[in-house]
């Protein structure tokens, strides 16, 4: 709500800043490229007569997915009519008419379409950004080809849309840059840890299973006490983060008991360098949330996934990862111990699991070939760049 009613102004106020300096070193705006939930930039762009593109920081399948909701609540599906439909079975319902979408369940699409409430306020402001994506010049995604074609395919054929730009994975594009004119872009919410990779050199190949839930998702300390002990049953070496924060409403801390049974083969940091960590010889799997940056990255190094989706995006990521893409394997929400300490063998020890690290390597490979030159991202962030460049001569 104070996106919608506040950040027009400002930034008005800052493009005709920049466009009135005198300093020849700064040229006026020739484009904007803004979140696809910054929306309300469109409008001062098309007041400055200048180009927009949207980046959307998601898959395109789940922004496809945010593109079919309005049609589900014209069939009257969203919203759900009361919360015993969370329950009841009805969240296993398949949802069979998204272009390019197939064998997806309404529990796997964005949480968010999951409210009972007409008047959600998050649901509304998804929808009006959506609402707004044909004024823009163009639409990047952070993915790339190979991964999600058939809904790009799809897509293009049967939705009128804005030009389409993958330039994913972004990080792979970045490290291609050298260290002096990137090492200002790299982004943390938390302060990195790099004492764990000295932990990591120690561990023999493929031995350890890394765990990080992400920057914001949070849990009940009942559930931290069960991966906990699913972890320490499976015998396995693991890397846990465990932010201050990742419990909600209390400081994140485990048993004596835990502590004492894992310490000669478990490590608990309070952030770390992941991409470092998912690239170490030693990491065999990921325990994730399923974000999009820490699936992207995953996939990227060639790890595959254990995967338990808190909210938003990450339900469908964790569909794709585990039936489409078949580097992962679900937890319920529950977490039960036993469940942990199963799925966390079966990635380490199991014929799937052999299954799922090889599928993983092929996607690294396809992920490496289309950051590199020639690549389908690294030709398309290059025509990104020069179309910018060719209206900015037009416009002068």
């Amino acid at each position: 709500m104070s996106l919608q009613k506040n950040c027009l102004g400002p930034f008005r106020d800052l493009i005709h800043r920049l466009n009135n300096i005198t300093d020849s070193n700064v040229p006026p705006v020739s484009c904007v490229i803004a979140d696809g939930s910054m929306s309300f930039t469109l409008q001062a762009a098309k007041e400055f007569g200048i180009p927009e593109m949207l980046y959307w920081p998601i898959s395109f399948s789940v922004f496809v997915c945010f593109l079919h909701v309005p049609n589900l609540i014209q069939r009257g599906l969203v919203p759900l009519k009361d919360e015993s439909y969370l329950t009841n079975g009805y969240l296993d319902t398949l949802v069979d008419s998204i272009p390019g979408i197939k064998d997806i369940r309404f529990r796997d699409l964005p949480s968010h379409v999951w409210t009972t409430d007409p008047n959600d306020v998050v649901l509304g402001f998804i929808m009006q950004q959506i609402g707004k994506t044909n004024d823009a010049t163009g639409l990047i995604f952070n993915t790339f080809d190979a991964l999600e074609m058939e809904v790009l395919d799809a897509v293009k054929s049967e939705v009128p849309l804005p030009p389409v730009y993958t330039v994913g994975p972004l990080h792979l594009l970045l490290n291609k840059i050298p260290l002096s004119e990137s090492q200002a872009l790299r982004s943390n919410l938390w302060k990195e840890d790099t004492k764990c990779l000295k932990w990591l050199d120690s561990k023999e190949p493929k031995s350890v299973v890394y765990v990080n839930f992400g920057s914001i998702t949070v849990m009940t300390i009942q559930q931290l006490v069960e991966f906990a002990w699913g972890l320490a049953n499976s015998k396995h070496n693991f890397l846990w983060i465990i932010r201050p924060d990742l419990v909600a409403g209390e400081l994140a801390s485990l048993p004596a008991e835990f502590t004492e049974e894992t310490k000669e083969r478990g490590l608990l940091a309070s952030w770390c360098p992941q991409e470092d960590v998912l690239n170490h010889a030693s990491i065999a799997g990921f325990l994730t949330h399923c974000g999009w940056n820490s699936t992207l990255e995953s996939l990227s190094c060639g790890v595959p996934l254990i995967c338990w989706p808190y909210f938003a995006d990450q339900q469908t990521n964790c569909r794709y990862s585990c039936n489409h893409w078949e580097v992962g394997m679900e937890i319920d929400s529950n977490a039960q111990r036993d469940e942990v300490e199963r799925i966390v063998r079966e990635l380490m020890d199991g014929e799937k699991g052999k299954k799922m690290k090889k599928r993983a390597l092929d996607w690294r490979k396809k992920a490496e070939e289309a950051t590199s030159p020639g690549g389908s991202s690294f030709v398309t962030i290059n025509k990104i760049v020069s179309e910018i460049l060719a209206s900015k001569i037009k416009d002068h």
